[in-house]
């Protein structure tokens, strides 16, 4: 089972860049951000790692922790696992054998593309879909960042959640299990994702079992994808277009784009990208308004992986070059039928034992508390605390919207006399003196960000 309560967070704030301009609250779809004396706070238990505030931050104050690229000298064996998102970064006339150079020259030892197990992903799905009808819709495991969102925000879906290990978890352990076969001892073998994802370095850095089972590290794909580009800037001029032998197949290279599962999905399937769209769509499900779906394709990006916080290209240009290369590799390998199950191989039956997890958890941060008889006394205080507010969701307490500000309140992590419109109504009623209120608010912005007339408008 997954039910580990401590979370390694990927995304960090940088408080001597911050300077408390809200964008990265107001982006946030689990209310996860407050402001707290003129700097960004990130509330660790509702954050699920998706970038949204990395992105919207316009002083570079939220920075993505990763693996120092040394780490990699620590092993004899260093494996490159790759999405095929890094190749999309680059222009289609360079050919992936010189990428794959250029990582070898960097000190990996092997490279290998993640995109080679979608057979194997496919015909397990298939198979727990066969077995587990009752569970339908069924949602995918694909993205962490959505699968984390279900846990805090969405409990109540997980049974729906098919229980899988991520692709790039089964690349290891495969590639880790080729290596043993030639006599490679396991601790020298060093596996490293390079992820377009911030959730993904959270989910490998999170102390469980399932995640780090064969992974020994994750690398920002725009640390590598500049480190290649410097080398072979240029080269692209004189060289041919790609040849149009492909190892990987068609799908295993959309795989990462959006569709690149409900495509190939049997009934009625959809593929939701976009983290607030795909907020929407849950909530929306949770309260029973929408049916009849099979199969449901949830990611956390605007086109999916291609539109990863740590990618360096225009993620439409990426989406077309690996439709392009999908489309060579089409012409050049046909795609054996993935449902047969029968000629199944040693590694991928191997591989079918290894693939799916125990219980999905819920690690659900919006409840008032655990304990139920305590948390519906809060909630009936949070409710009398929400008739006070004004509900117009303003964000000048520190917290995202008035919702948030009351379970602050009532979690003893807010006072009420934070919301300005309250304030103006103790002062004009006697209740509070404009210094005292002007004071709190400075704990929130810090001192005199505001200005000396904030509370009375300057009259």
């Amino acid at each position: 089972m997954i039910q580990n309560n401590v979370i390694h967070h990927a995304l960090r704030v940088d408080e001597t860049k911050c300077r408390g301009c809200c964008n990265c609250m107001s982006v946030c779809p689990t209310d996860a951000i407050r402001i707290r004396k003129g700097k960004t706070l990130i509330f660790q238990n509702r954050c699920i790692d998706c970038g949204k505030c990395y992105r919207a931050c316009p002083e570079s104050a939220i920075r993505v922790e990763q693996d120092d690229f040394n780490e990699i000298f620590k092993y004899k064996r260093r494996v490159a696992l790759l999405p095929s998102i890094l190749k999309g970064q680059f222009p289609e006339t360079i050919a992936k054998q010189r990428i794959y150079a250029v990582l070898l020259e960097m000190g990996f030892t092997d490279v290998f593309e993640v995109g080679m197990m979608w057979p194997v992903f496919h015909l397990a799905m298939a198979r727990y879909i066969k077995n587990n009808q009752q569970k339908k819709p069924f949602i995918s495991s694909f993205c962490p960042a959505v699968l984390r969102l279900i846990q805090i925000r969405f409990p109540s879906l997980l049974d729906h959640v098919i229980p899988m290990k991520a692709p790039v978890d089964i690349a290891a352990l495969f590639y880790r299990r080729q290596l043993l076969a030639q006599g490679v001892p396991d601790e020298e073998i060093g596996m490293f994702y390079v992820t377009p994802c911030a959730a993904k370095i959270s989910a490998v850095k999170t102390p469980n079992p399932y995640e780090r089972e064969s992974l020994n590290g994750v690398i920002n794909m725009d640390y590598i994808y500049n480190r290649v580009w410097k080398k072979i800037r240029g080269e692209e001029r004189d060289a041919r277009p790609e040849p149009l032998a492909e190892s990987l197949c068609e799908r295993g290279v959309l795989w990462f784009l959006t569709a690149g599962e409900s495509e190939y999905a049997r009934g009625r399937s959809l593929a939701i990208d976009g983290i607030s769209n795909v907020f929407e769509f849950l909530e929306n499900m949770e309260n029973e308004e929408i049916s009849d779906i099979d199969f449901l394709e949830l990611r956390s990006c605007d086109q999916s992986c291609a539109g990863g916080v740590l990618t360096s290209c225009n993620r439409f240009l990426t989406v077309e070059r690996l439709r392009n290369r999908a489309e060579r590799s089409r012409r050049a390998t046909p795609l054996k039928d993935p449902d047969r199950w029968d000629d199944i191989d040693d590694d991928t039956e191997y591989l079918m034992d290894h693939i799916m997890l125990g219980t999905i958890h819920p690690k659900p941060a919006m409840k008032l508390d655990e304990d139920m008889a305590r948390a519906m006394v809060k909630m009936e205080r949070l409710q009398k605390i929400l008739a006070f507010l004004p509900g117009v969701d303003c964000g000048l307490c520190g917290s995202p919207n008035c919702q948030a500000l009351a379970e602050d309140i009532v979690n003893g992590d807010s006072r009420i006399q934070q919301c300005i419109f309250v304030q103006k109504k103790m002062v004009a009623g006697g209740q509070m003196a404009a210094p005292d209120a002007e004071k709190i608010l400075d704990g929130v912005w810090g001192k005199n960000i505001l200005g000396g007339n904030a509370i009375d408008g300057g009259e």
